[in-house]
């Protein structure tokens, strides 16, 4: 990449979003993510796409600005209504965090997928990243994990109402008061817990921070019926590949089972 004294974070930090300074003085930041459905609702996917997009924004300790709409979908073979009911998930969760939904790019596309480009500001005193750890720093995780075992779930028709519908809110729950709090306080490091897992994403941490880290697997919240569900053989390709690539880094304590391995690797969304 041709180098510009204006980016703050690009490639190389491995971080949530990119980070460029303006004139100014504050700092741009900006994300794109989007995905195949992972629920069968399309207004509740809609709206779990957009906080998940948000989501990278939050935790560089940003604040959103605007979004644009990214959409792939199968225009002869779904109809249109699919594609408004989901692209007014995502606008009513946009309006949510406070921000408009200004346009976007779609495509015609096998299937549908969506997502949203998300552009943010942030002081440059407010910035948080992924690479100011300090040895004897408490980790919080602030939403509870298992998402990529239950939409897996979802996908097969082995998910119970219940459980579906509390993943569902997770999902889409903004993470935007957990971002006011990490920069009220101070917070210099943090990160979204997504498709690598919380063992993947907590590497980055520690490999920009120049850190180890210890989890007590006991302590993690899950959500309901992650370890049944797990147990029951209901694990995504991703997360396995997670925990693959996760055990060229990662000492297991003696008494982790493979299940609970694979839940600390499990491939998150909005987390």
């Amino acid at each position: 990449m041709i180098p510009d004294e204006r980016v703050i974070v690009g490639f190389n930090g491995h971080d949530d979003a990119a980070v460029v300074r303006l004139n100014d003085g504050k700092l741009l930041v900006q994300t794109v993510d989007f995905f195949t459905p992972i629920v069968d609702d399309p207004y509740q996917f809609g709206q779990i796409a957009a906080a998940n997009s948000l989501s990278d924004i939050y935790a560089m300790g940003a604040k959103p600005l605007f979004a644009l709409n990214i959409v792939g979908f199968p225009i002869n073979d779904l109809p249109n209504e699919i594609l408004t009911t989901i692209l007014q998930g995502g606008a009513d969760k946009a309006k949510e965090a406070g921000i408009p939904t200004v346009g976007g790019h779609s495509v015609d596309d096998k299937e549908p997928k969506y997502g949203l480009v998300i552009t943010g500001e942030v002081e440059e005193q407010d910035l948080v990243k992924n690479d100011g750890a300090k040895p004897g720093d408490i980790l919080v995780v602030t939403k509870p994990i298992g998402t990529g075992i239950i939409a897996t779930a979802i996908k097969k028709g082995l998910a119970k109402n219940d459980i579906i519908h509390t993943a569902v809110e997770s999902m889409s729950a903004l993470n935007d008061l957990a971002s006011k709090i990490i920069v009220e306080l101070g917070v210099r490091t943090a990160t979204d817990v997504s498709g690598f897992g919380l063992l993947g994403h907590l590497s980055e941490i520690c490999k920009a921070s120049k850190v180890t880290a210890e989890i007590n697997y006991n302590m993690l919240p899950l959500l309901p019926g992650t370890l049944k569900l797990a147990n029951d053989g209901i694990i995504p390709g991703g997360t396995k590949r997670n925990l693959s690539y996760a055990e060229s880094f990662t000492q297991f304590h003696e008494d982790r089972t493979e299940i609970e391995k694979l839940i600390t690797s499990d491939a998150q969304t909005s987390g």
